[in-house]
């Protein structure tokens, strides 16, 4: 078993920015060398999400909508329902809870080299967090 891993750095704006991380993603895996294997894709920090999906217009609306309407922002200065925002003085409670339910990683099989993802499937980092942050996403190929 072999192992490779890359680093991406990414500048986000927060407020659940989604950023296709796809080509990135793609270039770890190129330069593992491996044919066929996993590659894992992960972000640190429990603000932030990795996940796929059709990465357009339309497809990010319907997330972050959706989102809206599951966990929703409490308007700025207040704490709302969230025990998180009064307990410890904060007003991130809900990118917490977002990223919780999207997750941390994905695992997508890689097969001839590339990753086996779908037509319209793209690799992208949500950060759910309500200020700016550099994010860093770990890549790792095993084969």
């Amino acid at each position: 078993m072999a192992l490779h891993g890359g680093l991406l750095k990414v500048q986000t704006s927060g407020h659940a920015e989604i950023v296709d991380l796809t080509a990135g993603v793609r270039s770890v895996v190129s330069t593992s060398g491996a044919d066929r294997g996993v590659a894992t894709v992960f972000v640190r920090g429990s603000t932030a999400a990795v996940t796929t999906m059709e990465y357009e217009p339309g497809g990010i609306e319907d997330l972050r909508a959706t989102l809206d309407r599951l966990v929703p922002v409490r308007p700025e200065g207040s704490s709302g329902d969230y025990a998180h925002n009064r307990l410890n003085h904060d007003s991130n409670a809900h990118a917490h809870l977002r990223a919780a339910l999207v997750g941390p990683s994905e695992a997508i099989p890689v097969i001839d080299g590339d990753l086996t993802l779908g037509t319209w499937q793209q690799v992208v980092l949500i950060d759910f967090d309500d200020r700016p942050r550099e994010r860093t996403v770990l890549v790792q190929v095993v084969w």
